[in-house]
Parts: structure tokens; C-alpha cells; sequence
């Protein structure tokens, strides 16, 4: 399966990355009753870490020491990605998103089943940040390592390929 890879420059106080895209997968396969526990599942055994069920933040916001993924289980919801002039993406069961750390992003609208399973590179933890980085903050963004593996195809998929060439 291969994503479509989105760049995003700054936009107003959101850093976004500007070295590495977001990359989104449509429609990932679900298998089973409980969709969340796939995507938990697919995550752990690709290598990412510290899975959590919830939605995505109404607020706009970015992290600065993590890449994340957002797999959605269920439902659908409109999110803005890139911050408060980033581009706004209809997501629904099956769809994974894999955030750079610095990349804005927040939901606008979001149907009343709708459930993120959501996870970490080994060793990286998100901070939630809504203001300006400052230096301190850049600099924490460009140390973010590659991941290992991609969290939706693993060690073989697109995510290393991708961020690597930039």
C-alpha cells in the first residue's frame, strides 16, 4: 500500500516538519470485530509503542518530540492538517495518518462513533504544544530520529524510503 506523502510548510505558529511529509494511507485493511485492536495489534508488531484510544484535540496542536500515527477504528471526521492554513482531509474507518513531529493538526468535525487509535516510535513521547516553538523547540524537531519501521507496513513499508529521500 502505498500513501499519498504530503509536505506542509510553516503555517502561522505551527512549525510542521519541514524535512519530512505527513503520509496518508486510505482504507488500510482492517481485519476482525474490533477494529481498534487491529490497528493497536498492527502497530505493536510494527515497532510503535504507547497505543492509546481517544479522538483528535478540536484544538490546533503539534508535537515536538514525536512522530505519531492516527489510525482511525471508526467512524469519520474532517481534520485540518499543517496547522491553522494546512489542508483539510476527510478520514473514516481504515485510514491512518503518520504525523512528523511539528505538524499541526486538529479536528473540525467528527461523527459521534468516531475513534483514533493513536501510537509512537519506541523511545519518542508527544508533548502538546500550542504556541510558537521557538529555538529550542526546532531544534527538538529536527533531532526526532527516523522510526525503525513504518507503523502500518513495517519494516518493509514506505515510511523509511520516504522520509529518507525527504
Amino acid at each position: 500500500m502505498k500513501p499519498e506523502a504530503i509536505f506542509f510548510e510553516r503555517s502561522e505558529w505551527v512549525p510542521n516538519n519541514p524535512d519530512l511529509p505527513v503520509l496518508l494511507y486510505k482504507s488500510t485493511v482492517l481485519t476482525g470485530d474490533d477494529p481498534a485492536a487491529a490497528l493497536e495489534q498492527r502497530f505493536r508488531n510494527n515497532g510503535w509503542q504507547g497505543t492509546w484510544r481517544n479522538g483528535v484535540f478540536s484544538y490546533q496542536h503539534y508535537h515536538t518530540h514525536a512522530h505519531e500515527v492516527l489510525g482511525v477504528a471508526a467512524g469519520a471526521a474532517r481534520l485540518l492538517i499543517g496547522g491553522p492554513t494546512g489542508r483539510e482531509f476527510a478520514v473514516s474507518t481504515g485510514d491512518c495518518l503518520v504525523l512528523p513531529a511539528g505538524t499541526g493538526h486538529r479536528r473540525l468535525a467528527a461523527s459521534s462513533d468516531f475513534l483514533v487509535v493513536g501510537a509512537y516510535p519506541p523511545g519518542q513521547h508527544a508533548d502538546i504544544r500550542t504556541g510558537e516553538p521557538g529555538e529550542e523547540g526546532l531544534r527538538a524537531i529536527a533531532a526526532v530520529p527516523l522510526p525503525a519501521s513504518d507503523p502500518v507496513e513495517g519494516e518493509d513499508g514506505p515510511l523509511r524510503l520516504i522520509w529518507a529521500s525527504g
